[in-house]
């Protein structure tokens, strides 16, 4: 039996909150008074060091029509050194109570202070609180927000109805745990928790462990209780609760693993329950330890951020609907390989992140570039066809792009405030952290590798670390050189360039001439004392077998055996750039069609990086660019379409943009010819992607027959809103959206008023914004702040306006900045910002995103900084960049 949003709020109304005996009944987990100790000073803290806790009892009453929740908490406290006060994080609670209970001694009545700036809540006690074991209780209210963070609600289309509903779920990464509960919210604070929760007796409640126990009380409500968790930080907490279903199977390990949607999901989740099952124990294998939980779900929410996709709470990773459930009706070919792959960086979590936690911020990199590197890991293993290696060479190239900036910051970053945790997860943590971790397996060898995380995971199993305990033990498991070049690598900033001077060869041996460098996108930093790293190079001459050298010095000669073209960073996993003679890349391309896909692929993004810096004109790029076939495998075909559109919008409109057009149409559009415009049945999947890339990429550069087939389909959903369905309706509705008149931008509108599942309804409200027509661009920036499209689709309404219109939508943004803030949750509103101007080479912008900037504290500044500097990075490089293509054109017949 379902009852609606109404009855589910009224429900939790109506409860008259107590703390209950049930609280507060079951027994914390034993833990030792002997093995605690206060926090070491080597761990950064807001807090006074002075108690810490060990395990966590609470009950939490939600109203979600009110957006409000009641809550208590009994926390088990050891406290070190006798105080007259403790202090925990909250923010936005309001505490109505609270008390300190001595083991075997009375309640002692606490007064509490809220710092709103800090963030804490300070319970002074009337005496003196001596050293020893205490229970801290506690009553409070907080509040519901609207955006994925703390306990949010999220609003959404039932399946089966299109009535709106409502569920609640919560997000904690990294500072908002302490929206939810009083507590000790530093990663280092690790306890065990107990967690119940009062909700409406139709809905499903979900947290990290099994429910325990469930029982029946007044007015239409049960009290949920689940299971202690293990030992772990309070980031990693979970609640949910709305009209959802479960999809389960046992794992190979015994791990029951579910797929947790929106009631109405069905086979949706089927794929994903599928993976999840698949990933889980060749996790426990590689690891060496066996995931330690019962059960593992994974919950689809029904909305998006700009902040986040996932979130890996132990034994419920929440991730977001778009990249969970597969629906035939809507989901692409690379929404399918997304899915696989971000459930595969969430698991991996469950160890590096979860198990094994980094004692502060500053190492948020050892959870997030290792699960992304373990996730193209996994997924490479489960699915070799679609040479999904491929895809770290666009990882390595997003880091660089921030890298080279003046701007870029350490892999292990210096992090202090709350702000700065929330701006600490950007392409440097993640890719560069993922690149760096590939190169050193690379050069130890997998075996090793392997090992060492093994030796890892088993010294510090539900603890903390920091970078050098993972170096250790890599080390101590014979990874000769680990330490020595994860240090540089991950504590200097910047991207090494390194230089093929020459290439002899003598005697059948070829000579090379190296130095190394610092790659810069802002020709002013260059030229200047740059850092040295021991860069491990993998070196191939002709078709020999590759060769390792670690380069230790600025300069250095090194002999190899045979003679032949030479491809330095051979397997593309080294993390730096590399500049060729003119011979030496001359001689790389006249062999172009001999080296394997990822060397093609990593050659050519190599390459057109460095032309557009202006290392080398933009002609060395673009032949290379050239020299990859119409009839490339598929996924490198792919890519290299997607590499010509970047150089058809970097051009003005003019003779030099359609001639670029016209020759990206005239290689590819037989390719598309030969796949056809619709899937066929049983065909790889990597050709139904390509398919849609093909589409994609000649529709943005104006092919008049897939601009007109785009805009038939599109005219097709007016008689029939299903005739689109399929993997490649976001394709088609995205090239027909960009393209869209009035009656076209109507119908847009009038479907995604009425879709009745949210991605689809989503996808709708983000083409609004595609159009190119600048007076529906303006409409659908207008539309995003009415209160029609739920709050996460409005955001992606001005983010989708922003990519042909970046001036408009920023100007827009700034005029109604309340009102577009309350669309987005603080901690993504920078980068938010970031995306806007992405895509601006108007120089007006750089003294308004100062302006802008300017507004802002230091320490949420961060992405807005990089964004201007890369702003200036492009208008400066524009005008040689677009004169220098156009004279390549000029060249081709």
């Amino acid at each position: 039996m379902r009852s609606s949003l109404r009855n589910f709020a009224t429900a939790g109304a109506v409860i008259a909150f107590a703390i209950s005996a049930h609280a507060f009944a079951a027994a914390a987990p034993a833990v030792p008074a002997a093995t605690l100790a206060p926090l070491a000073e080597s761990v950064p803290s807001d807090l006074p060091r002075n108690a810490r806790p060990t395990h966590y009892r609470i009950e939490v009453t939600p109203d979600a029509q009110a957006l409000t929740f009641k809550g208590n908490v009994s926390i088990d406290v050891t406290v070190f050194s006798a105080t007259d006060a403790l202090t925990l994080h909250g923010n936005g609670l309001t505490v109505s109570s609270a008390s300190l209970v001595p083991a075997g001694g009375k309640p002692v009545a606490l007064t509490v202070t809220a710092d709103e700036a800090a963030q804490t809540l300070h319970f002074a006690a009337p005496a003196t609180i001596a050293a020893g074991q205490y229970r801290l209780d506690i009553v409070y209210t907080g509040k519901i927000g609207t955006q994925p963070s703390g306990l949010f609600a999220l609003d959404y289309p039932d399946k089966r109805t299109g009535k709106e509903v409502r569920g609640l779920f919560t997000q904690f990464e990294a500072p908002d745990a302490r929206r939810f509960v009083p507590s000790f919210d530093e990663p280092s604070y690790k306890a065990t928790f107990d967690l119940s929760a009062i909700v409406p007796a139709d809905r499903m409640a979900l947290s990290n462990m099994p429910v325990k126990g469930q029982e029946v009380l007044p007015g239409g409500l049960k009290r949920v209780t689940f299971g202690t968790t293990p030992k772990m930080s309070s980031y990693l907490l979970f609640f949910g609760v709305g009209d959802f279903e479960r999809s389960s199977q046992m794992a190979a390990d015994g791990v029951d693993v579910g797929i947790v949607a929106p009631t109405g999901s069905g086979k949706q989740a089927d794929y994903a329950r599928e993976g999840l099952a698949q990933i889980l124990p060749w996790y426990d294998d590689y690891f060496g330890v066996k995931f330690p939980l019962p059960k593992l779900d994974n919950i689809a929410a029904p909305g998006t951020s700009q902040f986040f996709g996932a979130m890996e709470n132990w034994g419920a990773i929440m991730t977001f609907e778009r990249i969970l459930l597969m629906d035939p009706a809507i989901t692409s070919p690379s929404g399918k390989q997304s899915i696989y792959s971000v459930q595969a960086h969430e698991t991996a979590h469950q160890w590096f992140g979860d198990l094994v936690t980094m004692a502060w911020w500053d190492d948020i990199w050892l959870n997030e570039g290792f699960a992304s590197w373990m996730a193209d890991k996994v997924t490479d293993h489960f699915h070799p066809e679609w040479n999904w290696k491929l895809g770290g060479i666009d990882g390595r190239e997003g880091a660089m792009a921030l890298d080279a900036l003046p701007t870029t910051h350490p892999v292990v970053q210096k992090v202090r405030t709350v702000s700065e945790m929330e701006q600490a997860f950007d392409s440097i943590t993640y890719q560069k952290g993922q690149a760096v971790i590939a190169m050193l397996e690379d050069y130890v060898g997998p075996d090793t590798w392997r090992d060492g995380m093994r030796l890892y995971m088993k010294r510090h199993a539900y603890s903390n670390t920091s970078s050098r305990d993972l170096w250790a033990a890599m080390e101590d498991a014979g990874g000769k050189d680990v330490d020595r070049i994860a240090e540089a690598f991950t504590h200097t900033p910047g991207v090494p360039l390194l230089r093929v001077n020459a290439v002899s060869c003598v005697g059948g041996q070829t000579r090379l001439d190296l130095t190394q460098d610092a790659f810069s996108l802002d020709p002013a930093t260059r030229g200047g004392e740059a850092p040295l790293w021991p860069m491990p190079l993998l070196v191939r001459v002709g078709d020999a077998a590759p060769v390792r050298h670690l380069m230790t010095g600025r300069s250095e000669s090194v002999m190899l055996p045979g003679c032949g073209p030479v491809l330095v960073n051979a397997g593309q996993l080294g993390y730096y750039r590399t500049l060729y003679s003119a011979s030496a890349i001359k001689a790389l391309k006249a062999s172009f069609g001999t080296l394997a896909p990822i060397d093609q692929y990593g050659l050519v993004r190599d390459n057109l990086s460095l032309s557009f810096a202006g290392y080398q004109d933009m002609s060395v790029g673009l032949d290379l660019l050239s020299a990859i076939p119409g009839n490339a495998d598929a996924t490198l075909a792919g890519k290299a379409v997607a590499r010509w559109q970047n150089v058809y919008d970097l051009l003005e409109k003019g003779p030099a943009k359609d001639r670029i057009g016209g020759m990206i149409s005239a290689k590819w559009s037989p390719r598309l010819a030969k796949l056809g415009f619709d899937p066929v049945a049983d065909e790889p999947l990597v050709d139904t992607q390509l398919r849609a890339q093909l589409i994609d990429a000649l529709g943005g550069v104006g092919d008049p027959r897939v601009v007109a087939e785009a805009r038939r389909r599109l005219q097709g959903l007016a008689a029939d809103p299903k005739s689109l369905d399929g993997p490649l309706k976001g394709t088609w509705l995205g090239v027909a959206a960009a393209n869209a008149n009035r009656a076209d931008w109507e119908l847009l509108r009038k479907l995604a008023t009425g879709a009745t599942g949210f991605v689809e309804r989503q996808l709708y409200y983000a083409d609004l914004g595609l159009v190119s027509d600048e007076t529906l661009a303006k409409e659908a920036l207008a539309l995003a702040i009415s209160g029609t499209p739920d709050a996460t689709s409005a955001s992606q309404i001005i983010t989708s306006v922003a990519r042909a219109h970046p001036e408009m939508a920023f100007d827009f943004v700034r005029a109604n900045q309340a009102r577009v803030d309350a669309l987005i949750e603080h901690s993504g509103r920078a980068r938010f910002f970031a995306r806007i101007v992405a895509s601006s080479t108007n120089p007006a912008m750089v003294a308004k995103v100062e302006a802008y900037a300017a507004t802002l504290p230091a320490d949420e500044a961060k992405p807005v900084v990089q964004a201007l500097t890369a702003l200036k990075e492009r208008i400066a490089n524009r005008p040689r960049q677009r004169e220098q293509v156009a004279a390549w054109v000029k060249t081709k017949k």
